[in-house]
């Protein structure tokens, strides 16, 4: 599949909203399963979070391109970079309670887990408890979920849906 992809800058300021917009976006667009949905931290003058769609054929990227234009949004062509959070990809919904990482990695378009901390991969039966948000990252040209570990020896998503912000006891 050669790859079809935009980045739309809404001037987005969070990774939450970011998250709520691509899936809004995939909604309105009628995006089809294989569809990759990104966020890009952009730093410099105005930081804010821009976003990267995937699509499987230039027909739907034209589609997509005309109606976010028409929506007022921001589009240009490529990717803003090589290392964007995955928010929609395949087998995201899959994704869901206490999985094996085999069956992470069967299920979705993940082509890796890593835990923090620790060499070498994880065992494939290892459990990973998705608390229903799982965000990998693009690293070399592979989605890679980062995970840690957590309590009875399973293992957790790096990134949790709602963090406590840095000094919030303050």
């Amino acid at each position: 599949m050669t790859p079809y992809v935009l980045t739309v800058d809404a001037g987005v300021r969070d990774l939450r909203s970011a998250d709520h917009l691509l899936h809004s976006l995939a909604a309105e667009l009628a995006l089809p399963e294989g569809t990759f949905g990104c966020t890009h931290l952009v730093r410099g003058e105005r930081p804010r979070v821009a976003l990267s769609l995937t699509l499987p054929s230039e027909p739907l990227l034209r589609t997509a391109q005309e109606r976010l234009v028409a929506g007022g949004y921001e589009v240009s062509p490529g990717l803003p970079d090589a290392v964007g959070r995955a928010v929609l990809y395949p087998g995201v919904t899959a994704l869901t309670g206490t999985l094996t990482i085999a069956e992470v990695l069967s299920l979705s378009a993940i082509d890796r887990v890593t835990v923090l901390g620790t060499p070498g991969r994880p065992a494939a039966d290892a459990c990973v408890l998705t608390g229903d948000h799982v965000r990998p990252q693009w690293l070399d040209g592979q989605l890679v979920l980062t995970a840690m570990p957590a309590v009875g020896g399973t293992l957790v998503p790096f990134e949790v849906p709602d963090p406590t912000p840095c000094c919030a006891d303050h």
